[in-house]
């Protein structure tokens, strides 16, 4: 199974470290985001969820195993939660705060991503990896495993960061005059 759902699995706990970093330096974003569904939502609280996702992206990522893979899946449970609960409630019109960005808007595009991703970490949760992963030191499978990983991971941020942001009327304005 591991071979199968690596990249993936590698991938969302990049990502989840990647979308941890910034809401340590500015949680707003998710605090508003929170506030907009009726959640609770504090800095304080959302620094203690991104310090959360730091921690268990990187463990995850280092180390991938049984504990670690159900952690990543519940945290990528929690996320398509909160976008589905966004999406009936009406809130969070302008960002999820999911990279500490005020312009990350949640759509159905991203509870299929983060629900992928839960997938991805419940498969590796319920079958592990054989041994340590990384155990070998630097091979040429494992550099294309994290190639593939910071690929599907940036594919994953363009899908939920900026496609939301490409619309229409951006490009027209953007393209060239004639």
């Amino acid at each position: 199974m591991w071979e199968t759902v690596a990249g993936p699995f590698c991938a969302a706990a990049l990502l989840l470290v990647a979308a941890g970093l910034p809401k340590l330096k500015d949680p707003l974003p998710l605090v508003r985001a929170l506030r907009s569904v009726s959640l609770p939502a504090s800095r304080l609280l959302v620094r203690v969820i991104a310090a959360g996702e730091v921690l268990v992206g990187t463990v995850a990522l280092v180390s991938p195993g049984r504990v670690s893979a159900a952690l990543l899946a519940l945290a990528y449970a929690a996320f398509t939660g909160f976008v589905l609960l966004a999406l009936r409630r009406g809130g969070v019109l302008g960002s999820c705060g999911c990279f500490g960005r005020a312009d990350t808007a949640p759509s159905r595009l991203h509870v299929l991503l983060t629900g992928a991703l839960a997938a991805a970490a419940a498969a590796v949760a319920l079958a592990p990896p054989p041994g340590w992963v990384w155990a070998e030191g630097p091979s040429a499978h494992q550099l294309v495993l994290l190639s593939y990983a910071l690929l599907l991971a940036a594919l994953a941020y363009t899908i939920i960061a900026v496609l939301p942001t490409a619309t229409a009327g951006a490009a027209r304005a953007s393209a060239p005059r004639s």
